[in-house]
């Protein structure tokens, strides 16, 4: 599956859903998120059973602002709609295959109840 493009029109409905999500934010502008663009869109041919979404926080800066997005790239990861992995910086492909191998393995029973017990506190 190919990257796609996220705007304030999709972004929500596409982090929300059932499976993982990652989401690059970036800038045209941005010399490390130009270094990290291939291997974000080798990963995302890689990883057919992921969706790939990219925000170009120029064009969507209310995302990037709601996202409290300060540094780019920043890469996300979100399942079954909860983010669960949030970190600036570019990554090797290494490290990429790593996280979604991670997110993949989360018991995300045991994520909820987490969730549950920080939104009671």
């Amino acid at each position: 599956m190919a990257t796609i493009d996220l705007t304030s029109e999709t972004f929500e409905e596409t982090i929300s859903g059932d499976g993982i999500v990652l989401v690059d934010y970036w800038a045209d502008w941005c010399g490390p998120c130009k270094r990290f663009a291939p291997v974000y869109e080798a990963a995302s041919e890689k990883h057919d059973d992921v969706v790939f979404g990219k925000v170009d926080t120029e064009a969507e800066p209310a995302i990037a602002q709601t996202a409290n997005i300060t540094s780019i790239p920043t890469l996300m990861a979100f399942r079954d709609g909860i983010l669960v992995f949030a970190q600036p910086g570019a990554l090797p492909a290494t490290a990429l295959d790593e996280i979604i191998g991670k997110v993949r393995e989360l018991d995300m029973d045991e994520v909820r109840r987490k969730v549950a017990e920080e939104a009671g506190k």
